[in-house]
């Protein structure tokens, strides 16, 4: 039986080189399957405001534009529902619900979460909104009956977390939720993809990305400036591939048939790391290489991009009109909890 898949986004940036690997070439892959009921993609603005109260502007400004990278690197509208998360207020009365089913002490240890808090510094001022936005997550996937929920490892334990609200309410009230299941994605080289400075991994709020949406001599840039193997001055010294930034994204984005084309006195991968750790390789003919390879990627992603922006009215249409349709799906879901719980109060008037 045919399943409803939901993933998402927060709208905080332009999606990157690391969304485009380790996120959507996944979605792209089960969109293109046909093996669903409901494929939503999910624009978490309400999310993201959980940690940008103060700054509106710079969520709902990229909302959009998260919309048309989406679809400008492969997701097909006709097939993929892109909808923007504050547009379906059922969510928020379902999060509310489902607040009562979960403890602070549990949304703490939340390993996502810890993780998190850490990283933004926040303490003993964490936001009750940005401690309760699992619960928020598991409003969006139980409110429409997702199943498969495509993620990074790291964010497993938020699809745990759901699993277990959604068992709370079944047990106790009445089961109407179907239990999701994690599918996470193959990311053995995509996992975490590093930021083009080598420290971190490449994240919005790092600066250290390529952009889906750079043009090619900003891309070409960023690759020229990757951080690689510090000890690596002369082309005669032997280098590492352990940490190189440059090495990190060949083995992500480097195929077989790109060395025929832009390098071909190599025949794959392995042959290019080996001349590189004995010496005698430059970083910059690494790097040249490297940028023929993301240029070729993005070059079709410019092109697609640039039609949308041509008729941004129409994304807009497209976000509204998937708005409209999931707030009816969501209606009746309310509906359904409205009675399991037993506040359904109309079946009481005479």
């Amino acid at each position: 039986m045919a399943e409803n898949i939901l993933s998402g986004v927060r709208p905080t940036g332009n999606l990157h080189l690391g969304h485009y690997c380790g996120m959507i070439k996944q979605l792209v892959d089960l969109q293109n399957n046909g093996e669903y009921n409901e494929f939503l993609v999910m624009i978490a603005d309400t999310q993201a405001l959980t940690d940008n109260a103060k700054n509106v502007d710079k969520v709902k400004n990229n909302v959009v534009q998260v919309a048309i990278d989406f679809i400008s690197a492969g997701l097909d509208p006709n097939k993929a529902t892109i909808f923007i998360q504050s547009q379906v207020p059922q969510l928020f009365e379902m999060t509310g619900y489902f607040l009562n089913l979960v403890t602070v002490s549990r949304l703490k240890r939340n390993p996502t979460i810890k993780e998190e808090i850490k990283q933004r510094g926040f303490e003993n001022s964490i936001p009750a909104g940005f401690l309760t936005y699992p619960v928020s997550q598991a409003a969006d996937i139980l409110t429409f009956d997702a199943t498969i929920i495509p993620v990074g490892d790291d964010q497993n334990p938020l699809v745990e977390q759901t699993r277990e609200i959604a068992q709370a309410f079944n047990t106790t009230y009445s089961p109407i939720f179907k239990l999701p299941k994690a599918v996470i994605r193959n990311q053995s080289v995509c996992a975490r993809l590093p930021g083009t400075d080598g420290k971190l991994k490449m994240s919005k709020s790092a600066g250290n990305g390529i952009y889906l949406c750079d043009d090619e001599s900003t891309v070409k840039q960023k690759i020229m400036n990757a951080y690689t193997d510090p000890d690596h001055i002369k082309v005669s010294d032997p280098g590492k591939i352990e940490g190189n930034v440059v090495f990190a994204y060949l083995d992500a984005f480097c195929k077989e048939e790109h060395f025929a084309k832009y390098l071909p006195e190599y025949k794959n991968l392995d042959e290019l790391k080996a001349h590189y750790k004995r010496g005698g390789l430059g970083d910059v003919k690494v790097k040249l290489f490297l940028n023929n390879i993301i240029q070729e990627i993005l070059t079709p992603i410019r092109k697609k991009r640039a039609e949308l922006e041509e008729n941004i009215d129409a994304v807009y249409e497209m976000l509204f009109n998937n708005a409209k349709k999931l707030r009816k799906m969501a209606d009746k879901k309310i509906t359904e909890l409205h009675e399991a719980i037993g506040i359904n109060y109309e079946k009481f008037k005479k």
